[in-house]
């Protein structure tokens, strides 16, 4: 009688322990990941996946446990090291050089890089191998945000890794960018590599996993084959409770318009930056509009203009709750009763050596700072403290110590208290910017749900994502952003994932209908 032998894990952590000041990141962590299989790493945020993943990769050491690389006991001092054992990442956040060539990236990433001739020759070859469309030759500040993902995963590709670890691979794609992603993958796991992929997209790991390990506070809570569990079972692993659905009225009643933009136009101020031409956009009290379209299309720019970080050249261009804001900074649009939330955390949405506390002053002191000063002018630090405490409780934003400095929190916890802080004030206006990127499901969720009930309580918001899920789910009507262009928005109701992707893509209304 013959017996099947059990295959030998690429890649197995035993017991790993990672300890940080007052933090237990990974505690008897446990995971093997099988040669030519896609194995998801879930877990909301805090939950130690990033901890987890750096330590596979090198970039961190583990205070105990072993990790062992095809039976063998490995310790992977470095990423070269990890490159070398056949260990490839592509982060969540790119690392490419704007003023380089695909090619020149592609270099500048390899221990022992080849002659540009040869580089361009094999990324030309492993592109078309693995379906990833790429020109070896065009300058990376010229491509969208999809193929500058290729560029990463090609680059990795070269290195020729066993496994590959990918950190949320499709959060900037459009859906076609993602089926050609996915298509990519299945190749990858054709050939025998195996993928450690990193996802809050939960429909997505359920389509494409074979397996799931599941981490919470820094353990392993379980393992499965998601093909067998649902979107919301595999979240209720993730927080350990049953998730409540975002509740969302599709009829509503509809105020003031409290937000317009009229006829805005902004040259571009860089090589890199996207010109803005005559976007038009009202929304009511009580409307949700969302705003989609791959990053990097004038997102950015559109957010530095109606928040008032950039004036514009005539005051009704921005007109805020009745009044022309156009040359208005941000602290007169505040006050006015507009609240904005910045895509990038650190340095935009809080300053990273500052306290929590302090960070939710600064926010506020040209607005209704006023709260917080005693009668001598002096910051009463009770009322401030008292007001970040109830921000973290109202988000459950998980952080080591009551008052800690913004830059010591996770991403995901720190994203929970910058929109906390702002929903606090119940704006009459919110420009939301990515409000759940790098959030856990449960997050997510009360996000999403927060941002509902603002709307149906009279304010007006603009919620600027590449998560059409999130779009689809929230919003009333979606516009979407194309090289600076903003199309007419178009009701939840006759918009199809199809009809946005197209735009996002750069198709007229008229093709995409």
């Amino acid at each position: 009688m013959s017996h099947v032998q059990p295959r030998v894990p690429l890649l197995e952590m035993q017991g790993i322990r990672k300890e940080f000041p007052g933090t237990l990141a990974n505690d008897d962590v446990s995971l093997a990941i099988l040669p030519g299989e896609i194995h998801a790493l879930l877990g909301e945020n805090g939950a130690g996946k990033s901890t987890l993943v750096k330590m596979i990769y090198g970039v961190l050491q583990p205070d105990a446990g072993e990790m062992r690389w095809q039976g063998s006991p490995e310790h992977v001092a470095s990423p070269r090291e990890a490159r070398h054992l056949g260990i490839g990442m592509v982060f969540q956040h790119f690392s490419l050089f704007e003023a380089l060539s695909a090619a020149e990236n592609i270099a500048l990433s390899l221990d022992d890089a080849p002659e540009a001739s040869t580089i361009v020759e094999r990324a030309s070859r492993v592109s078309q191998e693995y379906g990833l469309p790429l020109d070896p030759l065009a300058m990376v500040g010229d491509l969208s945000v999809g193929e500058r993902q290729r560029i990463e995963i090609v680059r990795c590709l070269l290195q020729e890794p066993s496994l590959l670890v990918l950190d949320e691979p499709t959060s900037v794609l459009t859906p076609q960018e993602a089926e050609r992603l996915f298509e990519t993958l299945e190749k990858l796991r054709a050939d025998g590599r195996s993928i450690l992929y990193i996802s809050h997209r939960l429909e997505e790991v359920q389509r494409m996993c074979d397996r799931a390990t599941v981490l919470r506070q820094g353990r392993v809570v379980g393992a499965c084959d998601p093909r067998e569990e649902t979107a919301a079972s595999l979240a209720s692993m993730m927080v350990g409770k049953d998730l409540k659905p975002v509740e969302r009225e599709s009829v509503h009643d509809r105020g003031e318009v409290l937000f317009e933009i009229r006829h805005l136009n902004r040259p571009a101020e860089t090589p890199f930056a996207v010109a803005l031409r005559d976007i038009s956009l009202q929304v009511n009290a009580g409307d949700i509009i969302g705003i989609a379209g791959v990053a990097g299309n004038g997102q950015s720019e559109f957010f530095e203009a109606v928040s008032g970080e950039v004036l514009q050249s005539e005051p009704d261009m921005v007109r805020l709750c009745g009044t022309d804001a156009g040359a208005l900074g941000i602290g007169h649009r505040r006050a006015l009763g507009a609240a904005f939330v910045p895509e990038e955390r650190l340095g935009h949405g809080a300053v990273p050596s500052l306290s929590l506390s302090q960070n939710l002053l600064l926010s506020r002191h040209a607005s209704d700072h006023a709260e917080f000063l005693g009668t001598a002018g002096w910051v009463q630090r009770a009322r401030l403290m008292a007001k970040s405490r109830a921000v973290i409780e109202a988000l459950d934003v998980r952080c080591g110590g009551p008052d800690p400095a913004a830059g010591t929190l996770s991403g995901g916890n720190l994203q929970k208290f910058i929109i906390g802080r702002e929903l606090d004030r119940q704006p009459r206006v919110l420009l939301v910017n990515q409000p759940t990127w790098g959030v856990d499901a449960g997050a997510a969720a009360h996000i999403r749900q927060a941002l509902i009930e603002l709307a149906r309580n009279g304010s007006a918001v603009v919620l600027i994502s590449q998560d059409l899920d999130e779009l689809f789910e929230v919003c009333d009507a979606m516009a979407v952003m194309h090289d600076g262009e903003l199309s007419e928005p178009i009701p939840r109701e006759q918009a199809t994932l199809e009809t946005i992707g197209l735009l996002m893509g750069g198709a007229s209304m008229g093709s995409a209908a």
